[in-house]
């Protein structure tokens, strides 16, 4: 059964691969141990009763636990940009009129900005290639929507992601070469890999705050701003249904997109109900029922999981498989997601 669980500190070696196998371009999953173990540390102090004052992050694995493989990831970061600033591009259109030769003349300008500071981000997806299929990727996109309805007051009003940026088929990102190199004088893998593990403070030494023009990039720079890497193109497309959209923020390194939503907007937020549990059943005896993504919404054993159940207004008939995965029985309540999106 795969199961959504809140990382653990022996989870760090399989994380640890995992961050190699993403490649550059992903900042919140760097190839650094030291990192990890202060993430899950992290994690761990914010998946308490009690919520962190400031910052939290709630990192979560999808666990095969047949195998006891981590085939995927996802994660939620709460008031980004309060300790370390959190920098984007600001694309905006400025337009200036000659009266003299009757003319106006529109330019479209980048600003360095920190608009997104004390906003939620949902980020670090991430699935295994052997698990891609059988509406995975959906499944572990959607469940940290339960996160966000079931502990709505840790949460900002505003929830953001940011989409990895294009890079050619050498691995370069045009945006890096032709502006952020230029100030920078690092290769994009080295500089991407600072920002994650090191903080923001070398960007607020060295970034320009003059607005740059984007007339005066080269084609190819102009031509990915805003525009996703194709692996993340999935992930795009499943926030765009749930009702993010590009508000004209484009990360400072490689030019992708940042999209964003009101929180009590979010469809699946929405949509997640909460039920009491009154039956337990064999899982053959739901096999014609619909399937749910199901939490359990207890801090101290936060799991998650895909199953099949039944529900009847404000009461829910579980499988035994799923009853046991989540760790509940007859008389406890728990969240319910419909997966027919």
């Amino acid at each position: 059964m795969l199961v959504i669980r809140p990382a653990i500190d022996s989870d760090v070696d399989q994380l640890f691969s995992i961050s190699a196998a993403t490649g550059p371009g992903m900042t919140s999953m760097p190839a650094d141990r030291s990192m990890w173990e202060a993430r899950l540390q992290k994690s761990a102090e914010s998946f308490s009763t009690t919520p962190p004052e400031c910052s939290g992050t709630y990192f979560m694995v999808l666990e095969d636990t047949n195998s006891g493989m981590i085939a995927g990831s996802t994660a939620i970061y709460t008031e980004i940009g309060r300790k370390h600033p959190f920098y984007s591009y600001k694309l905006s259109t400025l337009v200036n009129y000659s009266q003299n030769l009757d003319r106006t003349i529109s330019h479209q300008i980048l600003h360095l900005v920190n608009d997104y500071t004390g906003a939620t981000e949902i980020g670090s997806l991430y699935l295994a290639p052997a698990y891609r299929r059988d509406g995975n990727g959906s499944f572990v996109s959607r469940a940290r929507y339960l996160l966000l309805a079931g502990l709505r007051e840790r949460f900002a009003d505003i929830v953001i992601a940011e989409m990895r940026g294009w890079q050619n088929s050498a691995g370069n990102s045009p945006f890096w070469e032709h502006l952020g190199k230029k100030f920078f004088g690092l290769a994009f893998e080295n500089a991407d890999y600072m920002n994650a593990v090191s903080g923001t403070q070398f960007i607020s030494d060295l970034m320009p705050r003059y607005p740059v023009y984007v007339d005066l990039l080269p084609e190819t720079a102009q031509a990915v701003i805003g525009k996703p890497h194709k692996d993340s193109a999935k992930a795009m497309s499943l926030l765009v249904r749930e009702g993010f959209h590009f508000a004209d923020y484009v990360d400072i390194f490689d030019g992708g997109p940042t999209v964003q939503c009101r929180t009590d907007d979010i469809h699946s937020v929405q949509a997640v109900r909460v039920h009491e549990v009154t039956r337990i059943e064999n899982d053959t005896c739901l096999a014609n029922d619909d399937a749910y993504i199901l939490a359990n919404d207890r801090m101290d054993n936060y799991r998650i999981v895909r199953q099949r159940a039944r529900i009847d207004g404000d009461r829910i008939i579980l499988g035994a498989g799923a009853s046991e995965a989540l760790d509940v029985s007859t008389g406890d309540q728990i969240s319910a997601l419909g997966t027919n999106k």
